[in-house]
């Protein structure tokens, strides 16, 4: 039998194919376009302010300890790439969730063989808009208490080792509610049972969190992995029900 965790890598790879293949190849362009035209904007603000913002965050360190901060400076490069990181895919997921949700909604179409769904419309699409782009900030209200508590972290000298390793496994659990939201909230299931659901599936939900956090970490790449993440979460919603 397979080990839990290692189902996620699994329904990320079908996500893929899913979102490649011709019945569902129009539903993700607008997601695409949208992700590739923020990821540049970031890249091009990022690689400008980058290095300043890690110096921002090492702490200073006297001079008999200098020789630690080569020790540390991958470590604060580390962080701040996680930072960004988190940046973008919280941006471009609010902005993309109309469509995400509308995607999902596709996949679980093609994944069951029925259509409970409405037929596509421009209309139906636009009424998704209030739906989802609630549903984003319920996300970003569980987000961002918990990511200043981490940024605070960052900024104590000695104890912001361990900052970063933290970020890594809050970034994972954020990637599997990110994702996996879509389907659920297609299926009006309530944020708290939501996530009461993932918990039970913990070991499952780290799993695709985690290989969805590595794919999305990956420059241009990502771009595709998002809408394929969106389908890998409507083939865990499908089969781990």
């Amino acid at each position: 039998m397979q080990a839990p965790v290692l189902s996620g890598p699994q329904y990320l790879r079908e996500g893929l194919k899913l979102v490649l293949s011709p019945s569902l190849r129009l539903f993700v362009l607008l997601p695409l376009a949208v992700n590739l035209l923020l990821f540049v904007g970031l890249i091009y603000f990022a690689g400008h302010q980058f290095s300043l913002w890690v110096d921002s965050l090492m702490p200073s360190l006297p001079s008999w300890l200098s020789f630690l901060n080569y020790v540390l400076w991958p470590l604060f490069v580390a962080l701040v790439a996680l930072m960004v990181f988190f940046t973008f895919t919280m941006l471009a997921n609010i902005i993309a969730a109309p469509f995400n949700g509308f995607l999902a909604e596709k996949v679980e179409v093609v994944v069951r063989g029925t259509d409970d769904f409405p037929a596509f419309s421009w209309a139906e699409l636009m009424a998704m808009v209030p739906r989802t782009l609630g549903r984003e900030m319920r996300k970003l209200g569980y987000f961002l208490p918990r990511a200043l508590a981490l940024f605070i972290l960052s900024l104590i000298p000695v104890i912001n080792i361990i900052a970063a390793p933290l970020w890594l496994l809050f970034g994972i659990w954020m990637m599997a509610i990110q994702y996996i939201d879509y389907p659920a909230d297609n299926h009006k299931m309530s944020w708290q049972d939501m996530l009461a659901w993932l918990r039970e599936k913990r070991w499952q939900s780290l799993g695709f969190g985690g290989i969805t956090y590595l794919a999305l970490m990956i420059p241009f790449v990502n771009i595709l992995m998002m809408p394929a993440a969106v389908a890998g979460a409507t083939l865990f919603w499908v089969r781990e029900r």
